[in-house]
């Protein structure tokens, strides 16, 4: 238990025992009574979990965000608290928002190019709303629900959940820095990206034939083939596929796939050389120079400051006479799975795509017009029952030989079946037998 002491000049003083016996004082100064009897039961809540080896609670630690340096230091020289770390200069200031996100981009090394891009846009959002100079304490859970509100105004729901989320993220690092006690964003419901169905569109066969027809060339025609009839990701799995990974003689490819790799035996998958992508493949394969590596070769530089490959296919599209869809290259993918799961078993089709069943059903199945009228067909009808025998008419005349009259036999004495009589049953079990 700790206790309030009082100078001769009216300066206050908390008094305890420390973990080793000593006797410790920290010296609050002049305030008031109820300021240093609310400083005394935080003193012994610190000191009660660093006898007991555990963690401060959330009120403590919040508390002790909000501690002016000069008593902090105070704390650290008996032994309660770590001393905060020396800032040398505002620009690496890490407690604001600025420096700290730009070393936290700075350090995930671990991430592919093109999450290192979408990193970069949630940190540009997150600068020119709060300011690089943003103490990261005093972001609220307020704030972060205007912040959301605010990406509402100019962007997608969708693009709006993935900048909260990545904002989670990014303050969730800081809370394990030690920098926040609590993530501010922790509270925002409902940032978890939903299915669209107003984006997502089945992409027709016949659609399909007009883009190919209207491809420059063997190496866009094999572009689209594999987004569209292979399921591919665009561009990372296409620009990843070399011909040692195509099995011609077993009819199978091997699909190299960046994004998932980082998930235990997802790093590749192995999919058909389905009917509709192998003339493709083929094309591709003679064209190649002898010694080439990569299946899709002419435009590797996709996502540098080169060949872009959406404003090229929108170019296609253009020339193809077809209004562009939502989602580029995903809805190809999607409508090849939705084809697929129309002839095979759906876990088939997502060990061929890539994806879970969950993924599936949320972002790639569509319902289109050939599920409606082939669930609108009329099935054959079945031949009347006679009225007389209760039997159903063969239609087709059978030969003496071909009849089978054991069957019809026991359909004849059905009647008699029926009208058998069966014992009352009683206190005793029931017989098998007939009277």
């Amino acid at each position: 238990m700790a206790s309030i002491g009082r100078d001769a000049n009216g300066f206050k003083r908390v008094l305890f025992v420390a973990k080793d016996g000593s006797r410790k004082t920290v010296r609050l100064g002049k305030c008031s009574q109820r300021d240093a009897e609310a400083f005394k039961v935080k003193l012994e809540s610190m000191h009660s979990a660093r006898l007991l080896g555990g963690t401060f609670d959330r009120e403590t630690s919040l508390w002790l965000s909000t501690l002016g340096d000069a008593l902090h230091g105070k704390l650290v020289a008996v032994g309660l608290v770590e001393p905060r770390a020396k800032i040398m200069d505002v620009a690496n200031d890490e407690r604001l928002l600025g420096p700290f996100l730009r070393n936290y981009l700075a350090g995930r090394t671990d991430v592919k190019p093109w999450t290192t891009s979408n990193f970069a846009q949630a940190q540009g959002y997150l600068n020119r709303y709060f300011g690089e100079d943003k103490p990261l304490v005093d972001i609220t859970p307020a704030d972060a629900e205007d912040y959301r509100r605010s990406l509402l105004k100019t962007l997608s729901p969708n693009t709006a959940r993935r900048h909260c989320g990545r904002a989670r993220q990014f303050l969730t690092y800081a809370v394990k820095k030690r920098l926040l006690v609590v993530n501010p964003f922790s509270e925002l419901k409902g940032i978890t990206v939903r299915g669209n169905t107003a984006r997502m569109q089945f992409i027709s066969r016949d659609s399909a034939s007009q883009v190919l027809d209207a491809c420059p060339d063997s190496q866009w025609r094999l572009i689209f083939a594999l987004s569209r009839f292979g399921g591919l990701r665009c561009p990372s799995e296409h620009l990843g596929l070399k011909w040692s990974d195509v099995d011609w003689a077993r009819s199978r490819m091997r699909v190299p796939s960046p994004k998932t790799e980082h998930h235990e035996g997802k790093g590749e998958r192995i999919i058909p050389l389905f009917p509709e992508l192998r003339p493709h493949l083929e094309a591709a394969f003679d064209e190649a120079p002898e010694g080439t590596e990569y299946v899709v070769s002419r435009y590797r530089n996709v996502g540098k400051a080169g060949t872009n490959l959406r404003t090229q296919f929108l170019r296609i599209l253009n020339r193809a006479g077809l209004t562009p869809w939502p989602k580029l290259f995903h809805n190809l993918r999607a409508s090849r799975e939705t084809e697929l799961a129309g002839e095979h078993p759906l876990h088939v089709v997502c060990q061929w795509i890539g994806n879970s069943q969950l993924i599936a059903a949320k972002h790639y199945l569509t319902v289109g017009e050939n599920d409606f009228a082939k669930a609108a067909q009329i099935p054959a009808q079945q031949p009347a029952a006679s009225p007389e025998t209760g039997r159903i008419a063969c239609p087709v005349s059978l030969a003496k030989n071909e009849q089978t009259p054991v069957l019809q036999g026991s359909a004849a004495t059905s009647e008699k079946l029926r009208n058998r009589w069966m014992p009352k049953t009683g206190i005793e079990p029931a017989r098998h037998c007939w009277h």
